[in-house]
């Protein structure tokens, strides 16, 4: 297991790998997808200080490597497929205990024409977000993700022959934390638990949920860079311990329509220089106008109140995740918020329904299918812009008998077209906050992604006009 303090420097990774042959290196992609390759150990400690080029269509198509249909910097007709700058992150050092204990590194990626971080890296993102809040107030984000995910009997090759329908689950039946289930496939269940821990990707508790074949992971709750990093890896090591195995795991948001789809819920909370949480009260000059609510934590909230249907197309990324959000299976489909109350959007989580170092909020639209490092950057830059420019509160919390079908305030996107619009509109909290760069270059995606489904035949339409219009 790789421990912090065994992280290499440039002085010591001769000796880090002095017994390798090879080391694995990947980047994030916009969707969160893994992009990498295996290197010569040779090859890599001649890079490791300076980089080494990575084709920059990595950012220039889609998750089954399609060129966006909309032309951007990365691809189309007149892209010249240029190298980024992928620069070595030798902290991210770990070793993958399924794959023969191979070195690991995540690399970030560097502009060559500008020689700045690029704007669409969700790494560098993520860490602007965070160099935020530490740089104006001395703030460390800390996050953590419950991912639920699908199991299934199935191999990829499977899954074509099906044409991706009748699909076996790993279990039968509704078993939210079942003690029973996890035994039927316990080398999985144990494996995933201790390999991940090896992996530095430590999962704080799972358990069956409500579904065929369902598992939820609750990440360790981390400092937010480590916290992005964690997430991604958590994802693709699931789908190949899961192969391992001889089953297949899915973070698709809504793979069922008559079942609850698959949440990726995600707490933050800020704590100062003395690691004390700013979100909690420590005195009274503290208490904002909501009892329980630290001043900062409601500046937080209100900013991301504000800024959520703008940031939309990124808690939600995917057409599918739309099918998530909507009544009867407690997602919000509102702008909205409340104490401990889990039918909003936000979830408050202060004293006495926590201790003080537990305070925080539970961001509760993302699905499982999120790019994290993208949601944690979203949500804590909406949240630094509320502190900042003291934002107030654009609506009241939840009433404890509010139906979950009569959700009051704002509604949020129902469709991946209609929450790419609004953030690319002009003026939205998703441009001040996030940039114009970005926002340019991920509305693009959106489009591409929502382009894909429109111009798509599907079962359903087949069913319902093929023999009857």
């Amino acid at each position: 297991m790789t421990k912090p303090e065994e992280v290499p420097t440039l002085e010591t990774i001769n000796e880090f790998l002095r017994d390798d042959t090879r080391v694995k290196l990947a980047v994030v992609d916009i969707d969160g997808v893994l992009r990498g390759k295996i290197m010569h150990k040779t090859k890599f400690l001649n890079i490791v200080e300076e980089g080494f080029g990575f084709c920059s269509v990595v950012h220039g198509w889609d998750i089954e490597d399609q060129l966006y249909t909309q032309e951007i910097e990365f691809s189309g007709k007149e892209a010249p497929y240029f190298d980024f700058i992928a620069k070595i992150d030798l902290s991210s050092f770990r070793r993958i205990p399924w794959e023969n204990n191979v070195p690991f590194f995540l690399v970030s990626l560097v502009h060559p024409k500008t020689r700045e971080p690029l704007y669409c890296c969700p790494r560098t993102l993520l860490e602007s977000a965070c160099d935020d809040l530490m740089n104006t107030y001395g703030y460390t984000a800390y996050c953590g993700t419950e991912f639920e995910f699908f199991c299934f009997k199935e191999t990829p090759e499977a899954l074509k022959e099906k044409g991706f329908t009748n699909l076996n689950p790993l279990t039968v039946g509704m078993c939210g934390y079942s003690i029973l289930r996890p035994t039927d496939n316990q080398e999985f269940y144990y494996n995933a638990f201790d390999w991940l821990r090896e992996f530095r990707v430590d999962i704080e508790s799972w358990h069956s949920e409500t579904g065929p074949g369902v598992f939820e992971a609750a990440l360790a709750y981390v400092d937010a860079r480590e916290a992005g990093d964690r997430a991604a890896l958590f994802k693709t090591s699931m789908k190949q311990i899961a192969r391992k195995h001889g089953f297949m795991a899915s973070f698709m948001a809504k793979p069922y329509q008559d079942l609850p789809g698959c949440s990726g819920h995600t707490h933050f909370s800020l704590k100062d220089k003395n690691g004390r949480n700013v979100f909690a009260i420590w005195d009274k000059s503290e208490e904002s106008e909501i009892p329980g609510v630290s001043k900062t934590m409601y500046h937080f909230l209100a900013g991301l109140l504000r800024g959520l249907p703008s940031i939309m197309a990124i808690l939600a990324p995917t057409v599918n995740s739309y099918k998530r959000l909507v009544e009867r299976f407690w997602a919000p489909i509102t702008v909205s918020w409340g104490i401990d109350n889990r039918r909003g959007a936000v979830r408050i989580i202060v004293p006495p329904a926590s201790s003080p170092n537990g305070a925080r909020m539970e961001v509760r639209v993302p699905g499982s299918d999120i790019n994290a490092h993208l949601v944690y950057a979203a949500v804590l830059k909406c949240g630094y812009w509320g502190i900042r420019t003291s934002q107030t509160m654009p609506i009241g919390p939840l009433s404890d008998k509010v139906d979950l079908d009569t959700q009051s305030g704002e509604k949020l996107a129902r469709t991946l077209q209609e929450a790419t619009a609004a953030m690319e509109a002009k003026g939205s909290v998703a441009r001040e906050v996030l940039g114009d760069d970005f926002v340019n270059h991920f509305v693009k995606t959106r489009r591409h992604e929502w382009t894909e489904w429109v111009n798509a035949v599907t079962d359903y339409e087949r069913k319902r006009y093929m023999e009857l219009i």
